[in-house]
């Protein structure tokens, strides 16, 4: 199996339900030609480099995952299909992407762990 990451960018007139349920989409299709999820990260609504089909904007997605190059075919024909998909781009990662992808995973959640200190739980001890 080779490790893949997909970036898709998908139009911003969708709601946040209908942005969720295309994200599930795409990631079945991957697990049902046989791929793992690896990682999944919602980048949210971006500014674009230049316009796309006169959309400034769109909902970025990464998604990281393990499968056969087949998997990677039925992947971007339903990218192709779906009219929600302004860009997508997957490409394989060799093992230096993969080590500093795995680094960048592991730096996020400790970032997450280590969640900052809030104004009301410092107001609650004094």
């Amino acid at each position: 199996m080779n490790h893949y990451e997909t970036v898709f960018i998908l139009t911003p007139v969708l709601s946040d339900v209908q942005m969720k349920e295309a994200v599930e989409k795409f990631t079945k299709v991957l697990t049902d030609n046989g791929a793992t999820i690896v990682n999944e990260e919602n980048w949210g609504l971006r500014k674009l480099a230049y316009p796309i089909e006169k959309k400034s904007t769109g909902f970025y997605t990464l998604v990281e995952f393990d499968a056969e190059p087949e998997a990677v075919k039925n992947l971007e024909v339903a990218y192709r299909r779906d009219e929600r998909v302004i860009r997508f781009l997957t490409f394989r990662l060799d093992k230096y992407a993969h080590e500093y992808a795995q680094k960048r995973r592991s730096r996020r959640a400790d970032k997450a762990a280590a969640a900052p200190v809030t104004e009301e739980t410092t107001t609650n001890e004094n």
